[in-house]
């Protein structure tokens, strides 16, 4: 036996959907996993899609119990699961049934054991399939990962019980997505939380790296379906991938990389249909020698946005304006995503759903607490952010991104740069969005490699 807590060169890896969504993607990763012997610890996601109309089954879970909450019979559904399943085992050449796991799920759906037990189910036999083809131990995951009374995830008694679960253990499948919550219940991450998961093991165990294998090999610098073939982020560090995933780049969920953030632990995202592709290396912010090999790092983007525009004179002395304005916006129950203002007028920019059939009611309110000269709310905002540690020792960088907008007749509504010059955001009209984004790629990127 092998201790995890002298053994720094294991690795934690997590497969996606995807990449376990029969027994051929299966044996794709099992494959990737047995050609190191340091990939040790493995965190399955539930089956994805096996083409483009089909189901996932975590969906079908979904559906199943929300039969079982009405009353209605869900046996179809959850022989539907169960065939899933079956037809991997088969595939893979198992000696393995799943039956009493299936009886003992249509039990706890009759007893309505909750949406989120219902929905775990799908990454917690995937688990036992896959170490039973493996050969690993499964250990399941409402054992050893705890969320609080809150909801939060409790990671003092989870390290602890993962360490005592681990330690001597040389290889273990440990289901991603869900733990136990503070009643006892099984209680699930958001969608995605596979990722959280697979952190969570990595960052318990000090793991030398985590590997995400996913269907993609890594991030790319701009979305493939607006940018022609970009190029694949080689290296980036979590602050920046914090600043892209809120711009909706979703490779891997948001949450997954505080785990491992602070203890310093690389995430490398891979390909598990094309292994030998180096994806992309996520490293701690310190890591300034691998910097990408362009100006920006990355470009992201999201539509519909709400501009609320107020102005004022003498606004700037007028004790706080600001803060009333927030505060309206506060008792409505919105956040606000950018707050770029001049000396006699402000703009808050918000997401456009959090103001339905709020709006009239929030320009009235603005209106009797700051009494503004002029207020209006313009919609069909879109919000660009241009990404990058090299941007700070880059000159001029926000001058090129406006010349390649201006280049392309698109005119720019709102711009926001923060003191770290880490990231622009760029405010445009969101029919121009796809071409924004394309101008500022090869302004940044086509032009280098041509």
């Amino acid at each position: 036996m092998i201790s995890l807590m002298n053994d720094m060169s294991l690795k934690v890896v997590k497969f996606g959907g995807s990449s376990l969504a029969d027994a051929g993607q299966m044996k794709k990763a099992s494959d990737i996993i047995k050609a190191e012997a340091e990939r040790r610890y493995v965190v399955p996601s539930a089956p994805g899609k096996r083409f483009s109309d089909d189901i996932k089954v975590t969906d079908l879970l979904y559906k199943c119990y929300g039969l079982a909450e009405k009353g209605e019979d869900f046996c179809a559904v959850l022989a539907e699961i169960h065939n899933r399943y079956k037809e991997i085992i088969s595939g893979l050449g198992l000696d393995f049934s799943i039956d009493d796991e299936i009886k003992t799920i249509e039990e706890n759906f009759r007893k309505r054991y909750g949406s989120d037990y219902a929905a775990s189910r799908g990454e917690y036999l995937n688990g036992k399939v896959f170490a039973a083809y493996l050969g690993f131990k499964f250990i399941d995951a409402a054992e050893v990962i705890f969320f609080s009374e809150d909801g939060s995830l409790d990671l003092e008694k989870t390290n602890k019980s993962l360490r005592n679960a681990l330690d001597g253990v040389e290889y273990a499948v440990i289901p991603g997505f869900y733990g136990c919550g503070a009643d006892g219940y099984v209680r699930t991450f958001s969608r995605g939380g596979s990722d959280v998961t697979g952190s969570i093991v990595a960052g318990a165990v000090k793991a030398s790296i985590y590997e995400n294998w996913t269907d993609v090999s890594g991030f790319l610098v701009a979305d493939p379906r607006i940018v022609d073939d970009p190029v694949t982020i080689r290296t980036i560090t979590y602050t920046e991938l914090r600043e892209l995933s809120y711009m909706g780049a979703s490779v891997l969920h948001e949450e997954a990389i505080f785990p491992v953030r602070s203890a310093g632990i690389p995430i490398n995202i891979r390909n598990t249909n094309d292994p030998s592709a180096a994806g992309t290396m996520i490293v701690p912010d310190s890591h300034e020698d691998e910097m990408s090999a362009y100006t920006i790092t990355g470009i992201a983007g999201k539509k519909n946005f709400s501009a609320i525009n107020l102005h004022k004179d003498r606004m700037n002395s007028q004790i706080g304006f600001c803060r009333d304005v927030l505060d309206v916006l506060a008792e409505n129950g919105i956040c606000i995503e950018h707050m770029p203002s001049s000396i006699d007028s402000m703009t808050v920019i918000i997401d456009s759903a959090h103001m339905e059939g709020k709006q009239d009611d929030i320009v009235t309110q603005i209106r009797k607490r700051v009494d503004p000269d002029d207020i209006y709310v313009e919609e069909g905002v879109a919000l660009i952010a241009v990404v990058g540690k090299g941007m700070c020792r880059t000159r001029g960088v926000a001058a090129r991104i406006f010349a390649a907008l201006a280049h392309a007749r698109i005119n720019v509504k709102m711009i926001d740069q923060g003191s770290s010059e880490l990231n622009v955001i760029v405010g445009v009209n969101e029919e121009d969005f796809e071409q924004a984004i394309r101008c500022i790629y090869d302004m940044f990127v086509g032009s280098s490699l041509n």
